[in-house]
């Protein structure tokens, strides 16, 4: 039988393995055997192959061979001919749509999309000798009739890539590369898709989600399918996102929620194929440079609106502060340090049982929740609590949910594990578990921790009516949403704290990255997976500084707090104890340093969050986003630009410098003053703080004096700080939270 799913509950998929099998029929697109040229759709023609067994040489390889049909009655198409469509969607974009059956199920309004795909008119078509063309100034797709080919140029003519045809042969394995094609399972006659493109020489592939890995997808492997890694160094993903670009000049996405698996040039270098486990594919592709693809991927995906400023202050967490008590202390002693702070968050043991999620505080450790609620608030704290949508058989509603048909099922009636999981396609679901977080918000919580939902049963029955293959992938995005809405309706802020996501998410801001290990090279990946996510379409994201598993290192934690301050969202959460005061004297003036320097630069980073916001920009970009042009920069992944204009390199290893990348121009140490030349590597020495920040000369940093609350900072006492190297005039932006104006900078005190 063809294996395709795991041997493990919730396990990594793999669907490049049904492409492996001798079982397995396959149908390779051949040739279109019709097209309509205004209607832009036509007839895709595919032909029978097996894999046959050959000996040569004293060793075994699969090849692809031409099989003639063996089912009964004879009444089957020996090459079946199954519809395509081409749909020019922007001026950018093209949208490429192929099916393998005659009849699919009725199409449903796509979660994933934000809005109606509109089409676009400056396309151009003529008719060619091999088939057809539409250009316009960003590029020209081509349509080669027979054989079957799709060959995307940028404006100047050069091929970005193209589909691998059957009869390509560049390799003496024909297996290799999977020729654009669909397999059929022989245990319950499912197909799944194989999209194959060229690969150039140096052509390198960014993005595909959260993805702790190395920065360039070249040569991986990527399983794109919602799984809780328990770590932050594992090719599996939190967050894995159907999106990805390239360094040659062009995006995809896979406008699907199937289980796949991208091959980026691992079992043949230069072929980038990607295996879906569905019937169709249906493809947007991209032509541009990265902050142009992210801006037009955003525009079909829908952006990261803005979150509420509070947000972007200290979250300070631990797992788990488990009384009024605690909270309480943790909230008098950050004032008495004088560490700034906005948030405090409770984890998994605001209940009477932890873990177990009943949405009532505990009444045995918390006296009176909303009156301590509304007293941290008048001293500038905000309240997050975890929780999450599994429900145990000792959990008071795990019966009830049981009884309203609200959770997922197997296809017997049964619950698909021990847990009642609250199925989040069904609106009375939806309902019901917004009434339940209502009442928390309508007490004054600020924001709810959407924790977990990787593990929606592939093998569950849902109300959508649509098979868990379709629905675990999309459960993250029905998560995410139904927490952000509820927020916005009751609060006004758009904010959720999440782990789990899928492409569509980032419109729901904002997600963390998960379970990291309290290492440097967790610090790394965790860096990495940053990176990869900004590459993805998500403007926000944050991390658990120092690490989740174990109690941090002081010297760990101290390097690690920086990045943390430099990342969208600041919180420091994992294994006790989090708190600056449980570790040095000298640690805890480090820590109030580097929390004070975010607030100092608090309206640059409100100001470049709305900019990203309306551009679909990261706020932690990789170096390539804003110097696509310098070919080191796409080689980088331990730095990265925080906005446009503050170069940030982490202090990964316990040394007091590092190595630093800058693109041409000067760049000015933003700890010392020190100025440095760019156009190659610097060794850098860290300031005080442990990390190096530089600032492009040129830029106006607007910047103010850190309060211990963004309630409490004067917004109207805004510094325009210069940072010129050689007297150039400086240019900048600020805006304004209270006014919502985006204000024009000069070297000056700004009177807001």
């Amino acid at each position: 039988m063809t294996k395709i799913h795991s041997d493990r509950l919730n396990g990594s998929i793999d669907v490049g393995e049904s492409f492996r099998t001798l079982e397995s029929q396959y149908f390779h697109g051949h040739e279109v055997t019709s097209f309509a040229p205004l209607e832009q759709q036509g007839i895709l023609k595919w032909v029978r192959a097996s894999r046959k067994p050959r000996m040569a040489f004293n060793k075994i390889d699969y090849f692809f061979e031409p099989t003639a049909m063996w089912e009964f009655p004879p009444d089957y198409e020996q090459s079946p001919e199954m519809p395509f469509k081409l749909s020019f969607v922007a001026q950018d974009a093209v949208r490429i749509q192929i099916q393998t059956r005659l009849r699919t199920a009725a199409a449903v309004p796509s979660v994933m999309l934000d809005g109606e795909i509109g089409i676009d008119e400056s396309w151009r078509e003529e008719k060619m000798e091999k088939g057809y063309r539409w250009s316009n100034e960003c590029g020209s797709v081509e349509l080669e009739l027979a054989p079957f080919r799709l060959i995307f140029r940028d404006s100047k003519g050069r091929v970005l890539t193209q589909t691998y045809h059957h009869e390509d042969k560049p390799s003496l394995n024909n297996t290799y590369p999977i020729p654009f094609s669909y397999a059929r399972s022989i245990s319950d006659m499912s197909h799944r898709m194989a999209a194959s493109f060229t690969l150039s020489p140096g052509e390198k592939i960014y993005g595909t989600g959260e993805s702790f890995t190395a920065l360039n997808k070249r040569g991986q492997r990527i399983r794109l399918f919602t799984r809780d890694p328990l770590s932050a160094q594992s090719p599996d993903m939190y967050k894995p996102i159907p999106f990805f670009m390239s360094n040659k000049g062009y995006g995809m996405f896979i406008h699907s929620s199937a289980p796949m698996t991208l091959d980026i040039g691992q079992d043949y270098d230069a072929a980038n194929t990607l295996y879906v486990d569905d019937d169709s594919i249906d493809l947007f592709f991209f032509f541009g440079e990265p902050k142009q693809l992210l801006l037009s991927y955003t525009a079909i995906t829908g952006r990261s609106p803005l979150p509420p400023l509070w947000s972007f202050g200290l979250w300070m967490s631990r797992i788990t502060y488990n009384s009024e008590a605690q909270a309480r202390e943790v909230a008098a002693k950050l004032r008495e340090y004088d560490i700034p702070c906005d948030v405090i968050h409770l984890d998994t043991g605001w209940f009477e049982q932890d873990w177990r999620c009943d949405y009532q505080f505990s009444s045995t450790r918390f006296d009176d929740p909303q009156q301590m609620i509304h007293d941290l608030r008048k001293d500038g704290f905000r309240i997050s609590l975890w929780q999450i949508p599994y429900f145990t058989p000792h959990n008071p509603f795990f019966e009830e949910l049981i009884e309203k048909g609200l959770v997922i099922t197997d296809h017997e009636g049964n619950l698909p594990t021990g847990d009642a999981i609250l199925d989040f396609s069904n609106p009375e679901a939806v309902a019901w578990y917004q009434e339940k977080i209502e009442g928390l918000l309508d007490m004054g919580v600020a924001a709810i921790k959407a924790d977990f939902g990787e593990s929606a049963p592939i093998y569950g029955r849902y109300h959508s009516g649509r098979s868990g293959r379709l629905e675990h992938n999309l459960y993250p995005l029905r998560y995410n949403k139904t927490v952000a809405e509820v927020t916005q309706k009751v609060t006004g802020d758009t904010i959720i704290f999440a782990r789990s996501a899928w492409a569509g998410s980032q419109r729901y801001p904002l997600h963390w990255g998960g379970d990291a290990e309290n290492t440097d090279s967790a610090m790394h990946a965790s860096l990495r997976a940053g990176l990869s996510m900004g590459l993805s379409g998500f403007t926000y994201w944050s991390h658990d500084i120092g690490g989740f598993v174990k109690k941090s290192p002081e010297s760990l934690y101290r390097r690690w707090l920086p990045f943390g301050m430099l990342s969208s969202h600041s919180r420091a959460h994992g294994a006790p104890p989090k708190e600056p005061w449980a570790y040095s004297e000298q640690f805890l003036k480090d820590f109030r340093a580097a929390v004070q320097m975010k607030y100092r630069l608090m309206p640059y980073i409100y100001t470049q969050s709305y900019l990203s916001s309306e551009a679909g920009l990261p706020m932690m970009r990789a170096m390539f986003i804003e110097y696509p042009q310098d070919p080191a920069c796409w080689m980088v992944d331990d730095q990265y630009l925080f906005g446009s204009d503050l170069l940030v390199a982490p202090m990964l290893e316990e040394t007091s410098e590092r190595h630093v990348y800058l693109p041409k121009g000067k760049w000015i140490d933003y700890q010392t003053g020190e100025v440095y030349e760019g156009g190659g590597w610097v060794t850098i020495t860290a300031g005080d703080i442990p990390i190096i920040v530089l600032v492009r000369s040129g830029a106006i940093i607007p910047q103010v004096e850190p309060a211990v609350s963004l309630d409490f900072v004067n917004w109207e006492e805004v510094e325009a700080v210069a940072y010129s190297a050689d007297g150039a005039t400086c240019s900048g932006v600020f805006y304004h939270p209270i006014t919502r104006k985006l204000v024009e900078l000069e070297d000056r005190r700004v009177n807001s």
